[in-house]
């Protein structure tokens, strides 16, 4: 299947590992030209050579701390300067550290505020100027925006804010002919799901395997799902092929969420 991603310009954040990274090689292996930007400049760069170099796309590294808003507005004013106008948008970044509510400081929160919450209305905020109709934006949340992750309360609560401002932004933005969604890992193998499974490990006095197999248990395809298949969902999402998808949760996880 075509998703009409043939030349279209593609920004994706937190893009040198993981989530980020399998979105930015589905898009690029369609034909996008791909910009991608993340904290350390050594890893970024390196990355958008593999995507050039496995796909054949036009790539653009920019180290970018999502927490800065200077620094975002520069990478999308980069892309446009590089390429014109912005096709497609996902955003992504790392998640806030673990911990019980109780004893989470005012800092960590304002701290996930910025890293979480505001990342997204700035990375919408500053790149709608630069949109073509027909474009879309997606945002990586977390399965927590259905059911909340024991000791995840502060991403939690991040999650949620930012799927409710996506769901605001699909309606303000319909009339512009710009769709956005969000797009739900569950468990997929990435660093992220290894550091919280060793910290589930740690906590419980039982090996790293002895939780990863617990989980894998727990979702029906009896196996965590991969980059590449999340990637695959992230590109369709962005891509021409999904035109009369807007304000939608898609739910990458092979069954494992009991809620509805």
């Amino acid at each position: 299947m075509d998703l009409g991603l043939q030349g279209k310009v593609a920004l994706v954040a937190a893009a040198s590992k993981g989530l980020g990274y399998g979105i930015a090689h589905a898009l690029a292996a369609e034909g996008a030209k791909v910009s991608i930007c993340s904290r350390d400049e050594g890893a970024i760069t390196a990355a958008a050579q593999r995507l050039h170099d496995e796909t054949g796309a036009e790539t653009l590294a920019t180290a970018c701390d999502v927490r800065d808003a200077a620094a975002i507005q520069a990478w999308i004013e980069r892309t446009v300067q590089t390429w014109g106008n912005i096709d497609a948008l996902a955003i992504n970044a790392g998640g806030p550290p673990a911990g019980p509510l109780k004893t989470e400081t005012d800092e960590r929160w304002q701290a996930a505020f910025e890293l979480t919450l505001m990342s997204t209305v700035r990375m919408i905020r500053g790149s709608l100027p630069y949109f073509n109709r027909g474009g879309a934006i997606l945002a990586v949340t977390s399965s927590s925006v259905r059911q909340p992750i024991p000791n995840l309360g502060v991403s939690t609560a991040m999650r949620l804010a930012v799927a409710g401002v996506l769901k605001t932004f699909s309606r303000e933005l319909a009339d512009d002919g710009i769709r956005v969604n969000n797009l739900v890992p569950g468990r997929i193998d990435t660093d992220r799901v290894r550091e919280l499974d060793e910290g589930v490990a740690a906590r419980e006095g039982i090996s790293f395997e002895a939780v990863r197999e617990r989980s894998v248990q727990n979702i029906p395809f009896k196996r965590l799902g991969t980059i590449e298949e999340f990637g695959a969902a992230g590109a369709f999402l962005l891509s021409p092929a999904a035109s009369y998808i807007t304000g939608a949760t898609l739910v990458v996880d092979g069954g494992g969420m009991s809620a509805l």
